[in-house]
């Protein structure tokens, strides 16, 4: 069943090097490094951060709910997942888009079978400002999206939401700043509020490290009327600190 979802998006050349063992075969992720290197993780129900224990929500959640009722992440960030999304999200390889995509897809189609959440009517995949997106030539969350959605049954629309504002990188502030750094980013569209009112959304991206940006996005969507916000993501960081 795996392989049957995956294949038809993993194709890479006919006879490729695996990109992550290098094995010559027809993927460009071969299967055995699909099942060896993303085993089913017990997580967060609202954050979707890894939990060593049982409970259902990490002490962050429990302390300081998030505005989104539930997040979804197919694997962990870490090897080979992070340096293959960093190729992708900074290094210009979008040919990387679809055996993420595809890898995506089949675990978040486990993950929320029988998870009580809703299933969203509208994907809703992260935006970048003008500015970085002519910077990477893409936006990594829309090329997850475009994929994502179709292979789940789910409408995608990229223009419901933007960003107003050029925030600078996120990388490496904690919480607190990445929230003060998101403050007023994001804005509804015309489009969006007449199609926001009532709905049921997921907002895709990339990678969660504190879940700011789902935050700040999540809020947004909520003023605009959205009915339930749940979060996607392809990769969620293992940190011990990592809340929403």
């Amino acid at each position: 069943m795996l392989r049957s979802l995956l294949a038809p998006a993993l194709r890479w050349t006919p006879g490729s090097a695996c990109q992550v063992c290098a094995a010559w075969q027809p993927h460009a992720i071969c299967a055995d490094c699909q099942t060896h290197h993303a085993p089913a993780r017990h997580r967060c129900r609202c954050c979707a951060a890894p939990l060593a224990g049982l409970d259902e929500h990490c002490p962050a959640c429990l302390l300081r709910p998030p505005t989104f009722e539930r997040a979804f992440a197919a694997l962990d960030y870490a090897y080979p997942w992070d340096g293959l999304v960093t190729r992708f999200k900074f290094g210009g390889a979008c040919e990387l888009a679809s055996p993420l995509a595809a890898q995506m897809a089949v675990a978040l189609r486990r993950a929320t079978v029988g998870s009580g959440c809703p299933s969203p009517q509208v994907l809703l995949p992260v935006p970048l400002s003008d500015a970085r997106q002519r910077e990477r030539g893409y936006n990594q969350a829309w090329e997850l999206a475009r994929r994502v959605g179709p292979a789940l049954g789910v409408a995608t629309q990229a223009r419901w939401v933007e960003r107003v504002l050029d925030t600078p990188h996120q990388t490496g502030l904690d919480r607190e700043a990445r929230l003060h750094n998101l403050r007023g980013a994001f804005a509804v569209t015309a489009a969006g509020r007449t199609g926001l009112p009532g709905c049921s959304v997921a907002i895709l991206d990339d990678v969660m490290t504190t879940g700011a940006t789902a935050q700040a996005l999540a809020a947004t969507l909520r003023r605009a009327g959205a009915a339930h916000v749940q979060v996607w993501v392809l990769a969620r960081t293992m940190r011990d600190d990592a809340a929403p």
